[in-house]
């Protein structure tokens, strides 16, 4: 079958995962490509037209090997009308665990025909100087894997007659699928002193956790905050830092444990 369009369908707090995605539609050469950006809160407000004759390609970061709560909520809203899809996950080099198969498993029942799966690795969102994680991923090679797959999902599309008749995707992950994030009261927080109120935490978050306050002073509704650190990367001075002592624990975990470099895997 022929197909010339492309959707991009992601929640990517930090953007690696719109990065991944991106770069598959490049490989894939769709001619027109558009972007349906579901990480920030006025998107859950929005409604979306059925899809029709595009490949889409659906994309999440994974938390504790499982998908955010917040992003199967956002992709929920979507309709698949039986079309072509490519699920992506992005994880910080330890495990994608039951993710990808939970992405794979929601496309199908959103109505997605998926025909291709891929685990890629970002920047773990607790990765800082003192504890580097998968720093600066995905890198040009992760680009490259991600363009050649693109080019793979393309010669597979071509010589499928009928999507209804392939078989299904098979991808890793079990089900029942493993507990996910805990709810808690933690959150990333602000050294005063060199906040210049800019408002950069505000705009990069992606449940309207972080806000300014009448007497300007940036705080976190803790629950609200989903812990993805899109206000601390995206902060120009530092000023916010995630500096909850579980999570420092467990960044220096990762650090110590899950330094050696990972590839991604990918599935057609």
């Amino acid at each position: 079958m022929e197909v010339s369009s492309a959707k991009l369908a992601y929640f990517s707090p930090t953007n690696t995962t719109r990065t991944i995605v991106e770069a598959i539609a490049q490989g894939f050469g769709a001619n027109d490509v558009e972007h349906l950006n579901l990480t920030f809160p006025d998107t859950s407000t929005k409604t979306f037209d059925p899809f029709t004759d595009e490949l889409v390609i659906l994309g999440a970061p994974v938390y504790a090997g499982r998908l955010p709560k917040e992003a199967v909520k956002r992709l929920s809203m979507l309709k698949g009308n039986h079309t072509p899809a490519v699920v992506i996950v992005m994880y910080g080099n330890r495990a994608f665990e039951d993710a990808l198969l939970e992405l794979n498993n929601l496309a199908v029942d959103l109505g997605f025909i998926p025909i291709a799966a891929g685990a890629f690795i970002g920047e773990h969102s607790y990765a800082n100087s003192e504890n580097p994680i998968a720093v600066a991923r995905p890198d040009n090679h992760d680009l490259e894997i991600a363009a050649a797959f693109g080019q793979d999902i393309q010669k597979k599309l071509a010589v499928i007659d009928d999507l209804s008749k392939i078989s299904p995707l098979n991808v890793p992950g079990n089900f029942p699928y493993k507990d996910g994030v805990k709810v808690s009261d933690e959150s990333a927080g602000t050294i005063e002193e060199i906040c210049t109120l800019c408002g950069t935490c505000v705009l990069s978050c992606p449940t309207a956790a972080v806000f300014i306050t009448a007497d300007e002073r940036v705080e976190t509704d803790k629950q609200l905050c989903i812990l993805c650190c899109a206000c601390v990367k995206s902060c120009p001075t530092g000023a916010r830092v995630m500096a909850e002592p579980r999570i420092k624990t467990v960044a220096k975990w990762l650090a110590e444990n899950c330094g050696e470099r990972k590839e991604p895997e990918t599935f057609l």
